[in-house]
């Protein structure tokens, strides 16, 4: 699947910021009602390291009120997280009515780097995707919207924007060894990745897949999703008597 997303979608700059301020006044009218209808909002990516998981949620988010929205970077659980089931830590940052959540990285992890690096065993990560099928039902049933976003780019892009990060002093807080660590296991992560879309991208949950090759492209296509993804949940809300 990864291998066939066409990534030659690009948008020029003129177009990317006439674009980028519409969907960002959208966002922040829908954001109001969010609140005022108490509706959850919960958006999660998953990606390739360097695919542009961090500047997308920027541009969801820059305009808006902070007082209501959270992101949440995902990294390795902490040693209080370690003595909860895996989807603990993410039951306790789900949005509350009228909130807005943001998960860079989420519970996917499970079905990803555990399963790569084997810090899960098989049959941990081989029963997570009933575990994760069934708490994104229970989320979705409670009312909250939910968007999964995985971001692709070509491994010859990522190298590309590894360089960039390595040789710019302001960026190289962005590029590590478990970066270079992870490039050196790509087609793991990308069996990893197929079985995760065909296990996990159900009807009433679906993956959208976010060509990123083209940084503007991709910011853009991520923020209109949301906003549709919001639009169709309070029409939902407003419809139920």
């Amino acid at each position: 699947m990864l291998e066939k997303v066409d990534l030659s979608q690009k948008i020029s700059r003129e177009e990317y910021e006439k674009q980028l301020d519409e969907v960002q006044l959208r966002l922040i009218k829908l954001q109001q009602q969010v609140r005022n209808q108490g509706l959850p909002v919960c958006v999660m990516y998953e990606g390739w390291d360097a695919s542009g998981k961090g500047g997308s949620i920027l541009r969801i988010t820059e305009k808006l009120d902070p007082r209501g929205y959270r992101v949440w970077p995902i990294g390795a659980p902490n040693e209080i997280e370690r003595l909860y089931n895996y989807l603990w830590r993410f039951f306790t940052r789900l949005p509350a009515k009228g909130e807005l959540a943001i998960f860079d990285r989420s519970w996917y992890g499970r079905v990803l780097v555990e399963r790569v690096e084997k810090f899960a065993k098989k049959d941990e990560w081989k029963r997570a995707y009933d575990e994760i099928n069934d708490f994104e039902r229970l989320i979705i049933d409670n009312g909250t919207v939910l968007v999964k976003f995985w971001m692709q780019i070509s491994k010859d892009e990522q190298l590309r924007r590894f360089e960039e990060r390595k040789n710019d002093p302001f960026r190289q807080w962005k590029i590590g060894p478990d970066d270079w660590r992870n490039r050196d296991k790509w087609d793991e992560y990308l069996k990893a990745a197929e079985e995760m879309f065909e296990q996990t991208s159900t009807k009433h949950s679906p993956w959208n897949i976010i060509p990123a090759e083209n940084k503007h492209y991709a910011r853009i296509e991520t923020a209109k999703v949301v906003a549709s993804a919001i639009e169709d949940g309070l029409e939902r809300l407003l419809a139920d008597p």
